[in-house]
């Protein structure tokens, strides 16, 4: 398994003009190639009457797989600007598609490249973008002595609990990096002189959003 990548977590749009030339940018999430089509088709469907939908993606945790298209725009102007966006913020499992209203006035191979790419640009601005990392997810277990000496802990290594429960004791639940577990492990026996219990759950993709972490299959 992929131990870390970038992913867009929604759907998210931008806009871009130049010399009258509106273009309209949109950015999937992707789960499988077969949902390239379908967001395609709402896409004409929303801008019908537009002269070109140009899109790019990628698929694969490395971005082992990426497709883009011209959809009529002059060979390498439109599709693969859009995919070096993509590809430069290392965005995996990402469909971006620009749609250009024509505003009467060529713009040449420099003025497309630009326009597509600020475009493409725009959307992934607009769009909420996870560093989703493979992680461990601890059940930690303490009393709330130790609880309050590992708050200080969490904060001082930078960890986000993602899930609290407070009873006779505290249960907290801890995503961490695989790479970083057994010294998390060893840090959080020390913090509470070791009284507390911790058991390893699972291993999901974790990612901090904000003050928020969000858990993730893939």
């Amino acid at each position: 398994m992929e131990k870390e990548y970038n992913a867009v977590l929604y759907h998210a749009d931008g806009y871009y003009e130049e010399k009258k030339s509106k273009f309209y940018s949109d950015v999937f999430p992707l789960s499988g190639e077969e949902e390239v089509e379908q967001h395609m088709q709402l896409i004409r469907k929303k801008y019908y009457d537009a002269s070109h939908h140009c899109y790019a993606y990628t698929l694969g945790k490395r971005q082992e797989y990426v497709k883009c298209s011209d959809a009529g725009e002059p060979q390498g102007t439109a599709g693969y600007p859009m995919l070096s966006v993509l590809q430069g913020l290392k965005v995996c499992d990402c469909l971006v598609v620009v749609t250009r209203y024509f505003g009467g006035t060529l713009l040449g191979t420099g003025g497309l490249v630009r326009s597509y790419t600020k475009a493409a640009q725009s959307a992934l601005d607009h769009a909420v973008i996870a560093h989703k990392k493979l992680s461990d997810l601890l059940l930690i277990e303490t009393d709330y002595g130790g609880y309050g000496r590992l708050q200080y802990y969490f904060e001082k290594a930078g960890l986000l609990p993602s899930g609290q429960e407070f009873t006779d004791k505290v249960a907290i639940q801890l995503p961490v990096f695989v790479d970083d577990t057994e010294r998390v492990i060893r840090a959080v026996t020390e913090e509470t002189n070791g009284r507390a219990r911790i058991e390893k759950l699972k291993q999901i993709y974790a990612a901090a959003v904000g003050r928020e972490t969000m858990l993730f299959d893939s």
